[in-house]
């Protein structure tokens, strides 16, 4: 009787991570992944190319990166409770055409030559990026078994990486490569002995920035279009359109494994856009790089990521979420308390290196903390988009640092680059302590 027990416990199939007949539905989402991954590492250079280009600060330059984020921030919520209204599909459409828009707005902000216009089209854009986020993410989720769910997420989001390769490639070869050569020192002489050559070559430069970004918004058109006509299916629990607004977001705010994530999430974007926005400043601040030869290290960083995603995803398979996050999140302390302290080239390693300890953490928090939340999913996944809102405070905070004075320690002096990456570190103690308590405090129940 025994026997027959185990042969049968041996013949049930293990769950599919992407079960039969949604294949196309699902490479067709996760597409989506690798586009909203283009817009946001062709954007990260843009930081220190607006400073060369229009004579401003760090903290003024890093204003692209709040105005990139804060979209995803003031969009989430709006983006889940039409989704809740509505469907993913239509969440998708709306955010693929706020997408294009975003992008298209690019023009008219080149002949303005303004730079609050260049914001406002990254606000835009990244309204359009939240209800993609907020759709797909889910979308992903309920596409299969639950005990899949954390996997199916880190697979699709593996390819988000690989647009943002593309992205940095088009920004190292389309637009740093093709920028007047003339440096920070040489164009403020000009703006002051030659305002009209100063005025000609900043729109020389704007130019260059906006072509990839009409061409960009001619492709996510393109993408409206055949999202427009594909039959997508619909997940469980998408027949439930009413809105219980106050009673999900009350189950939302008592449930500690959710809100935890949600905090960890905004630390861990935090990190994230930190260490790749200013890897370009760190390299030409601390090395003396050229912009293109530092974007080189950007991709080399984003190569890592790409590499430890699937590794990582691989390594789900034996290890809990948790556990593994906190290993991850201890690397990703000690690489940035090098970049912090140790000088060099050795310190731009290993801020290329934090890239292989975040690859897991941005799908894995989100699984985590989405678990067995059934319906209530779809808004808290606002939560966790409006978590991006980490990304639009940051790098400005960052940039405030880096426009400060060297540090002393008394034991070392610390310049105000390297000393700039401690917004950083503290996020990874967030995480850490987000993994922990996943593993051993939430674990028995989730």
């Amino acid at each position: 009787m025994a026997e027959a027990h185990a042969s049968k416990v041996e013949a049930t199939p293990k769950p599919r991570v992407i079960p039969h007949g949604i294949l196309w539905s699902f490479i067709l989402v996760t597409f989506l992944f690798s586009l909203w991954g283009f817009a946001n590492d062709i954007t990260n250079p843009m930081v220190a190319a607006f400073k060369n280009i229009l004579l401003i600060s760090n903290s003024e330059s890093a204003l692209v990166q709040t105005a990139f984020y804060g979209g995803y921030c003031v969009m989430a919520f709006p983006a889940a409770l039409f989704i809740k209204r509505f469907s993913y599909k239509t969440g998708i459409l709306l955010g693929l055409a706020l997408y294009a828009a975003g992008c298209l707005m690019f023009i008219p902000s080149g002949w303005m030559m303004a730079f609050w216009a260049f914001l406002l089209s990254y606000f835009v854009m990244t309204c359009g990026l939240s209800f993609l986020e907020t759709s797909a993410n889910p979308y992903i989720l309920a596409m299969g078994p639950e005990e899949t769910a954390t996997r199916r997420l880190n697979f699709a989001q593996s390819f988000n990486p690989m647009g943002s390769l593309v992205g940095m490639l088009v920004t190292k070869n389309i637009i740093l490569a093709r920028l007047d050569k003339t440096d920070e020192a040489g164009r403020r002489v000009l703006r002051e002995t030659a305002p009209d050559q100063f005025a000609a070559m900043c729109k020389h430069d704007l130019d260059i920035i906006v072509w990839p970004y009409l061409l960009l918004g001619l492709v996510v058109l393109a993408m409206f279009f055949v999202f427009l006509v594909a039959r997508l299916p619909r997940s469980k629990g998408e027949e439930h359109t009413s809105l219980d607004l106050g009673q999900t977001l009350l189950r939302l705010w008592r449930n500690k494994k959710y809100v935890e994530g949600v905090v960890a999430q905004t630390f861990y974007v935090g990190a994230q856009i930190t260490c790749w926005t200013f890897i370009i400043q760190y390299a030409e601040n601390e090395l003396g790089m050229a912009k293109t030869t530092a974007q080189m290290w950007n991709m080399v960083a984003m190569a890592i990521f790409v590499s430890s995603r699937f590794i990582c995803t691989f390594l789900l398979k034996y290890f809990s979420p948790g556990g593994l996050l906190l290993t991850l999140a201890l690397g990703g302390f000690g690489l940035t308390a090098g970049t912090i302290f140790v000088k060099g080239m050795v310190g731009l390693y290993c801020l290329i290196g934090v890239s292989a300890c975040m690859s897991l953490m941005f799908p894995t928090i989100y699984g985590i903390a989405l678990k067995k939340l059934g319906d209530d999913a779809k808004l808290g996944a606002a939560g966790l988009i409006m978590a991006i809102g980490g990304g639009a405070a940051m790098p400005y905070l960052q940039g405030w640092i880096m426009d400060m004075d060297a540090w002393n320690l008394g034991f070392m002096t610390l310049s105000s680059t390297r000393a700039s990456f401690v917004l950083p570190l503290i996020c990874f103690v967030v995480i850490a302590i987000f993994g922990f308590r996943t593993s051993n405090v939430h674990g028995h129940k989730y």
